[in-house]
């Protein structure tokens, strides 16, 4: 029988009152990032197929990706790679037992955001 006494039950924190956590929010960024990294393989794959389809084809798919805007997707993907990777690494040293102080989870979080950039920049220079 359903329960008729529903305004005594305390309430769950709600968005609003719930300050999220570094290890929260990184949760949600490695899921995040994994779509990421997916769309950009699709993207790079319908590159491949127009070449292999047409030169024209190719040039219009080619001047989508180049532009700003196909720039900015691939860059983006390119740093969702980097991020999730060095997410999966923080999670295979956690696998081993270590680094699971309060403390060192918010510093690798912060590491691994930090390697990522700088991973991303790296990648840039050198591509």
């Amino acid at each position: 029988m359903a329960d008729v006494n529903r305004g005594n039950r305390p309430l769950s924190p709600h968005m609003t009152i719930y300050r999220p956590q570094v290890t929260s929010v990184f949760s949600i960024l490695h899921r995040i990032t994994g779509v990421g990294m997916t769309l950009g393989a699709i993207l790079i794959v319908w590159w491949f197929l127009a070449a292999a389809t047409s030169p024209d084809y190719f040039a219009v798919v080619d001047g989508l990706l180049t532009s700003w805007f196909g720039v900015l997707v691939l860059t983006a993907s390119v740093w969702a790679l980097w991020f999730h990777f060095c997410n999966g690494v923080r999670h295979l040293i956690w696998d081993l037992g270590r680094g699971m102080e309060i403390d060192d989870v918010a510093h690798t979080a912060w590491l691994t955001l930090a390697a990522s950039v700088l991973l991303t920049i790296i990648t840039l220079v050198l591509a």
